[in-house]
C-alpha cells in the first residue's frame, strides 16, 4: 500500500510517522502487574517481556487474565499496582501517544454498524491523522486486500462475524502501527479468511512490527508464533521461545494442559 501524506484531521491524534525503529529491545515490559475486580483477582504480580519484532502468543484458559492485560496495555483499564511500558513509553502516562503506534483487534469488535466498510476505514484513518485522500486510498486497498470489496454498498450491520474480524484487522493496519494487540482475531473466521489474515500479520512482523496475540487455537499459535507465554490465575506459568516450549516429547497443547491443570482423566457417562 502507498504511504501517502499525513495531515491534520480535526480531533485526530498527532501525525503518525511511517518509519519503524530497528526491531530491538522490548515492545512490551510488564513488572509486578496486579488488578482486581471486587473480590476477583484478575492479575496477580504479572511479569512479562515481549521483544520487538516478535510474533508473541499469549495463552491461557478462560478467565486467566489475557483480555485484562490487553485492556491495561491499551489504557481501557488502569492497573492497581505494577509498571507497564509499551514501546518504551509508560502506561497510562503516555496512553495517548502509545495509541498512535498500536493497532488493536479486541475480542468483541465494536464497529459502527450504520457505516459501510470503506467509510469506517476512512474514518479510522482520519482519527489517526491521515489526510482524507490517503485514508480513502488506503481504505480501498485494505478492502480489496481483505476481500471485503465484493459489495461495497453493504452496511457493516450485515457483515458476518468473520467479515467483522477482517474489517477490524484492516482498521488496525491503516496507520502502519509498530505493535499489534490482537485478542482472538481468528474467532469466527473461515479458513480462507484466517489464512489471509495470518499472511498479512506475518508480513508485518517481517517489516519489524510486533504482534501480541491471544488465541485458544494452539495449532495457530504453533504455526505463527516464535515466542509464547502461558498465563493462569493472573500469573505467568511458563514463557520462552517456541522451541523451548516444545522441548522433549511434549507438544504445546500437552504443556498447556499440564500447566493449567487440565490433564485430569475425562469422566465417563454410562449413557453416553
Amino acid at each position: 500500500m502507498d504511504d501517502g501524506n499525513q495531515g491534520d484531521a480535526g480531533a485526530a491524534l498527532e501525525t503518525v510517522p511511517d518509519s519503524l525503529p530497528p526491531p530491538s529491545g522490548d515492545a512490551i515490559r510488564i513488572r509486578n502487574l496486579s488488578k482486581r475486580f471486587g473480590e476477583t483477582v484478575a492479575l496477580n504480580g504479572l511479569n512479562l517481556a515481549v521483544p520487538r519484532g516478535s510474533f508473541f502468543g499469549f495463552l491461557g484458559p478462560n478467565g486467566a487474565g489475557k483480555t485484562t492485560t490487553i485492556h491495561i496495555l491499551t489504557g481501557v483499564f488502569e492497573a492497581d499496582s505494577g509498571q507497564v511500558e509499551v514501546l518504551d513509553m509508560p502506561v497510562p502516562n503516555k496512553a495517548d501517544l502509545i495509541k498512535q503506534w498500536i493497532g488493536v483487534v479486541p475480542d468483541d469488535s465494536v464497529l459502527f454498524d450504520r457505516l459501510r466498510g470503506l467509510e469506517f476505514l476512512e474514518f479510522v484513518g482520519r482519527i489517526y491523522g491521515l489526510d482524507s485522500r490517503t485514508a480513502m486510498d488506503r481504505g480501498r486497498e485494505l478492502m480489496e486486500l481483505f476481500e471485503l470489496d465484493v459489495n461495497t454498498n453493504a452496511l457493516i450491520a450485515g457483515y458476518s462475524k468473520g467479515m467483522r474480524k477482517r474489517l477490524s484487522l484492516a482498521s488496525a493496519l491503516i496507520h502502519r502501527p509498530q505493535l499489534f494487540l490482537l485478542d482472538e482475531p481468528f474467532e469466527g473466521v473461515d479458513p480462507v479468511g484466517a489464512r489471509l489474515m495470518k499472511d498479512i500479520l506475518m508480513r508485518q512482523v517481517e517489516r519489524g512490527a510486533t504482534v501480541f496475540l491471544t488465541s485458544h487455537v494452539l495449532e495457530v499459535v504453533e504455526r505463527l508464533c516464535d515466542r509464547v507465554a502461558i498465563i493462569a490465575n493472573g500469573s505467568i506459568l511458563a514463557e520462552g521461545s517456541m522451541a523451548e516450549m516444545r522441548s522433549g516429547q511434549e507438544t504445546l497443547e500437552d504443556l498447556f494442559v499440564r500447566l493449567v491443570g487440565g490433564d485430569k482423566e475425562t469422566p465417563r457417562l454410562d449413557w453416553l
